[in-house]
């Protein structure tokens, strides 16, 4: 098989412990077809690499490609109407109850066909890539009935056909209470959200199943009944939780041995220590946090205390989050929340991957998928501390520039 090795770079291993080999200039490594195969100085370089092409990055720096671990990047319309009530004085909570937020979303996404899903789709997702990204999980959740559920994960799916990328997807039919339902939360569970999941399974449309769990959308018995499902079909569970108020969300979640807990903003010690002892994931949305205007901000002091991992993504959606910038996502975390420029790239990278139970990526080592990022910058700090800015000189996905 053809070998490239890539020299005069700075290599930053994001290994835990390790994070840089030398960011000198001077590193290497051999990619053999996808993976890594071997990382040193190229005057180290072993005999048995029969090494075909070469690429010279002229002392740049190479990261693994980052990973947007929570994206709701399938949907129809937009809202910026609500984001101007908002502005106005209206709360996500007044929105929601008015029947916009998350229901106006839906009924545009019923209405919207799968060419038109996927154009909007790539739009978001082009934003991604040209940040480097190589890895986006997507979430259904604005169909809210069986058929636009299906749809929507389909779209999520065809995704890999239309770009270099790796998508992952998540069944979120417990996002919200449709219109057709109101007051009819158990009925939605049982009537729609469970069968849609169950055919979305039966298509193998589905990587892992995912809730909100907040006073406007589900409480913690309703999204228990989801996860059971879940646990019975094989999948891993996820969840929106503690994003508003403390409902229990996430330790009940770990009870499922869940990826990650998401949002988690009025997340209690008790919840915390919960996550640590299954080695759940938090995952840090600064998006929602900033357009949404909360004054609440992650518990991240006490998550380093427990030694919880965190994951950063761009929560990519039309309403609480409408950014496709996984850099931008990475200087929210640093400047709302003080997460460390370390933690809020090895939040898009190691733990991201750790968040979809991908155990292949997210490091640069030898045996690892060669996704990688190459930048015109220093250290991975320059990628976390510029607005605006964004330095990627080069894609590789799966070993191929």
């Amino acid at each position: 098989m053809n070998q490239t090795l890539i020299k005069n770079c700075r290599i930053a291993t994001m290994v835990k412990g390790e994070m840089a080999y030398g960011l000198d200039g001077s590193d290497a490594m051999v990619i053999d077809g996808e993976i890594i195969a071997w990382i040193g100085r190229i005057a180290e370089i072993p005999q048995e690499h029969s090494v075909t092409q070469s690429v010279d990055f002229g002392g740049r720096l190479v990261t693994p490609a980052p990973i947007d671990c929570h994206t709701h990047l399938v949907f129809g319309g937009h809202r910026a109407m609500e984001y101007e009530m908002r502005l106005n004085g209206a709360s996500y909570e007044d929105v929601a109850r008015a029947g916009g937020g998350i229901v106006s979303t839906v009924s545009a996404t019923r209405k919207a066909s799968v060419s038109e899903l996927i154009a909007g789709a790539l739009l978001r997702l082009d934003a991604l890539i040209a940040e480097g990204v190589s890895t986006v999980e997507v979430k259904s959740g604005y169909g809210l009935d069986i058929e636009t559920e299906l749809r929507m994960l389909r779209v999520a799916r065809m995704l890999e056909h239309h770009r270099n990328v790796t998508i992952k997807t998540s069944f979120l039919g417990a996002h919200a209470v449709p219109i057709e339902y109101l007051g009819r939360d158990d009925a939605f569970i049982e009537e729609v959200c469970i069968p849609a999941l169950r055919a979305a399974h039966a298509d193998g449309l589905v990587d892992a199943v995912d809730a909100f769990c907040e006073g406007v959308a589900f409480q913690p018995d309703q999204v228990a009944r989801v996860f059971d499902v879940a646990k019975e079909l094989g999948l891993p569970v996820k969840i929106h939780a503690e994003q508003l108020s403390n409902l229990g969300g996430a330790k009940m979640a770990v009870g499922y041995g869940a990826l990650s807990a998401d949002h988690i903003e009025y997340l209690d010690e008790a919840g915390v220590a919960a996550m640590a002892v299954a080695g759940t994931v938090a995952v840090i949305l600064p998006g929602a946090f900033y357009t949404l205007r909360e004054k609440q901000a992650p518990p991240i002091e006490m998550l380093r205390k427990y030694d919880v991992p965190m994951a950063v993504a761009t929560d990519a959606n039309p309403g609480s989050s409408p950014m496709t910038s996984i850099l931008l996502a990475m200087n929210m975390a640093s400047t709302l929340f003080r997460v460390t420029p370390e933690e809020a790239f090895a939040g898009t990278t190691r733990v991201a991957a750790k968040a979809l139970s991908l155990n292949d990526r997210g490091v640069i080592a030898v045996g690892m998928r060669a996704d990688l990022a190459v930048w015109d910058a220093e250290t991975p700090a320059e990628l976390v501390y510029r607005i605006g800015f964004n330095p990627l000189h080069k894609r590789i996905f799966g070993g191929a520039l």
